[in-house]
């Protein structure tokens, strides 16, 4: 484990297993996670011996940006990264009137197939260390200089697959002596993963869970998502509704709208039969396009009216609003350019 993925009291112990006083331990974690430096030069109230003897044993994981896109439309800034050994990830800072969001990555790369996504086309490379996703957030900081109060694991990768490091990612970027963002502040998004679910519901987290959807049917989510072949709808909603029972907190279903899929006033109206009883908030995705799949997204129209359809139904709805789609906003979409640069070199 690096040692920007320990807690402060696995810092402290690590610290006196290499003979220095737990005081520094205070000192390196607030370098670490507060002042985010990326070098331990940059620490100048640590000793000069301490500070090349954890350089040569302990190096600091940091991510560079290899890429940076900002949207004329909106000022979001599409981030990509490149990590120690040279695999790449993106993450999303946005604007919004209730704070700075950044969204995330979890994975180098996706298993999980969703026909829409672009990030899933290479497959899975490996998962994120606690550090990788934390520098995500503590790079953006110190890009943008403003604070980051929203965080969501949205980005490349399903996070349930990565289930103990994103574990010890959340207790680390909530903890009061790091970046402290609250528990509530940060949003888990996830294809399905039945097991993770429930596992999850006993951290007793106060953070918001997102299931993607999608389809409201197991045979319709079958050909928009592989991971319905190992867990179906009614599983899902027996998972949800124990997440709620659990912790209280309400889950939003996340719903991409793909035209002449799953966008009927069909579809809406058995979405509202499964968002209604867990008391869920549906947020519908306009499906961004990639060259790689014949899919396209529903017009303004069908995503008006299946809007409408479920406020009739009472159930608490949004569409998402459209950020960063003239630079590569989808999940995938810089890294895929990016590689195919490589390959034409």
């Amino acid at each position: 484990m690096d040692i920007k993925s320990l807690t402060k009291e696995e810092l402290q112990k690590e610290l006196k297993e290499m003979g220095l006083p737990g005081f520094r331990a205070d000192q390196l974690y607030q370098w670490m996670h507060v002042k985010l430096v990326r070098t331990y030069d940059e620490m100048t109230n640590l000793p000069k011996d301490m500070r090349e003897m954890l350089e040569k044993t302990r190096p600091l994981v940091t991510l560079k940006a290899e890429r940076v896109q900002e949207s004329i439309i909106d000022g979001t800034k599409k981030f990509l990264f490149e990590l120690p050994d040279g695999n790449m990830v993106e993450s999303v800072f946005m604007r919004y009137k209730h704070g700075n969001s950044v969204c995330i990555s979890s994975q180098v790369g996706c298993r999980m197939g969703c026909r829409f996504c672009a990030s899933t086309l290479d497959g899975l490379e490996r998962n994120l260390t606690p550090s990788e996703m934390l520098d995500q957030i503590y790079e953006i900081t110190r890009t943008v200089g403003e604070r980051i109060s929203n965080v969501v694991v949205m980005g490349t990768g399903e996070p349930m697959d990565n289930y103990d490091n994103l574990l010890r990612f959340i207790t680390l970027i909530t903890d009061e002596n790091g970046l402290n963002i609250s528990g509530r502040n940060i949003t888990v998004s996830t294809c399905g993963i039945v097991p993770g679910i429930k596992k999850m519901a006993e951290e007793h987290l106060a953070i918001t869970l997102a299931l993607s959807l999608h389809a409201t049917t197991d045979e319709k989510r079958k050909q928009l998502m592989p991971i319905a072949n190992s867990y179906s709808i009614a599983e899902l909603m027996d998972a949800c509704s124990y997440y709620f029972e659990k912790t209280g907190r309400r889950i939003t279903f996340e719903y991409s709208l793909v035209g002449g899929v799953n966008d009927s006033e069909e579809d809406a109206t058995e979405l509202s039969a499964l968002a209604g009883p867990l008391k869920c908030h549906v947020n519908l995705i306009p499906v961004n396009p990639i060259k790689e799949r014949d899919y396209t997204r529903s017009n303004k129209e069908a995503i008006l009216a299946f809007r409408d359809r479920l406020e009739k139904n009472g159930i608490n709805v949004t569409i998402r609003r459209e950020m960063g789609r003239d630079i590569d906003g989808a999940c995938g979409q810089l890294r895929r350019r990016r590689m195919a640069e490589d390959i034409d070199d």
